[in-house]
């Protein structure tokens, strides 16, 4: 089991320091994309389609502010759950999820030799 030495936000992004030594930077933006929770992996699998009716979305407030994680709380020692600011809060993030979102975000922000 991967363990977690230490987590901390900011505007941006999730920093999870893990207990081997590795730190790993994930934007709340791509925590919130890639959410683990039913709602969220039924809408993956069947997109609604587009209205016929109006073409013009709109946003509420929260929708037009950067999206942010606004509270984290523990789910055991294994996971933890993440609220963000456009009001979602059912994703719940096992380490060993947050721990191989960090190495994709790590590999994309690597320099290539």
């Amino acid at each position: 089991m991967v363990a977690l030495s230490n987590l901390r936000g900011d505007t941006e992004a999730l920093t999870l320091e893990w207990a081997d030594g590795a730190v790993h930077r994930v934007t709340w933006r791509e925590l919130r994309d890639r959410c683990p929770c039913a709602t969220c992996a039924t809408a993956k699998e069947n997109p609604s389609p587009p209205s016929s009716g109006n073409l013009l979305q709109v946003l509420s407030l929260a929708e037009t502010q950067p999206l942010k994680g606004v509270g984290m709380r523990p789910m055991g020692n294994y996971a933890y759950a993440i609220q963000f600011s456009d009001g979602h809060n059912t994703g719940i993030y096992s380490l060993e999820f947050l721990r191989s979102l960090g190495r994709e975000a790590a590999t994309r922000i690597a320099p290539q030799p």
